[in-house]
């Protein structure tokens, strides 16, 4: 995988919306959030705009995205939110600028489109949170910072002070492999397109919100019936948040589901990481190599996901 550098004090950062539309201030406050990290936001000519339940057109927001890709100034894409209609673009995007300069393209939720294509060519991104968030969290922030800016392994992450200390087991085993997932929804909407998971090997990471227990049960078959988990190392389970059957007995909840669609895959299986829409959230880079030890219930980032000063690729 091709990893970009790490970002440093004065970097610049493209800020773009290639999903839903933003509500009044939020890009402002993005660009605040990104100054106060020690960087310099570069807002993209569109990402203020609205086009129904979109950031813009697509031809919009693409020439947005774009931009920031062929940009020879800056030196990292944050998206600044997800929603829907990333994979609406997807393939108007040209990844060819940015797997000739590798930078950080950092987003979750809706935006998983997008790492999914980078995956596929072999380039490192990030899921992690979202800059026009209204409230980031310092733990969410300093683990950003832990991954983006480092060009050292992060180890073991580690878990929200006064939550619980580790993930729950649902399947025991140790897997090692390059991290690959997102959001639930998007990896199984994906299914069939040239930008479809293929997780052979690797660590597969899964969140999502709002889903009821029958819908995260018909995510997860597609995967298995579409062959994409054919092969997979090991499955670790962020935050399944704002489901309606949350508190309703007669329902399994998303980790039971999970248990018992996956289980028979043989593979190593922990829910209860903090990553997804949660306030206090990791930051994870696809393609790095990772260590989950579901006994343990960790996730241990073997190799830096980032380039130091001077390292070659």
């Amino acid at each position: 995988m091709i990893r970009p550098p790490a970002l440093r004090p004065g970097s610049r950062v493209a800020l773009v919306a290639p999903a839903g539309p933003l509500a009044e201030g939020a890009v402002d406050r993005a660009a605040e959030r990104v100054r106060a990290w020690g960087w310099e936001p570069v807002p993209g000519d569109f990402c203020r705009g609205r086009c129904g339940f979109l950031s813009g057109t697509d031809d919009e927001r693409a020439a947005d995205l774009q931009a920031a890709l062929r940009s020879p100034d800056n030196d990292a894409v944050w998206c600044l939110r997800g929603g829907y209609g990333t994979m609406r673009i997807l393939d108007r995007i040209d990844w060819e600028p940015l797997a000739e300069r590798p930078r950080p393209l950092i987003g979750f939720s809706d935006n998983t489109a997008l790492h999914l294509a980078l995956f596929r060519r072999g380039v490192v991104s990030f899921h992690g949170p979202h800059p026009a968030t209204p409230e980031l969290a310092e733990f969410s922030r300093r683990g950003m910072l832990r991954v983006l800016t480092r060009g050292e392994a992060a180890g073991v992450l580690p878990f929200p002070a006064g939550g619980p200390p580790r993930a729950g087991t649902l399947a025991g085993g140790v897997a090692e492999g390059p991290l690959v997932g997102g959001n639930l929804a998007l990896l199984a909407a994906l299914a069939g397109t040239p930008w479809a998971l293929r997780a052979r090997g690797a660590i597969l990471f899964v969140e999502d919100v709002g889903e009821a227990s029958y819908r995260v049960d018909r995510l997860l078959s597609q995967l298995l019936l579409s062959g994409a988990l054919e092969g997979v190392a090991g499955v670790a389970v962020g935050a399944f948040s704002e489901s309606p059957d949350e508190g309703k007995p007669e329902y399994p909840s998303a980790a039971e589901v999970v248990a018992e669609r996956l289980g028979p895959l043989g593979v190593p299986i922990a829910a209860g990481f903090p990553f997804g829409h949660v306030d206090e959230s990791w930051t994870l880079p696809l393609g790095v190599r990772a260590r989950l030890d579901a006994d343990a219930g960790t996730l241990e980032l073997v190799e830096p996901a980032v380039r130091a000063p001077g390292d070659g690729e």
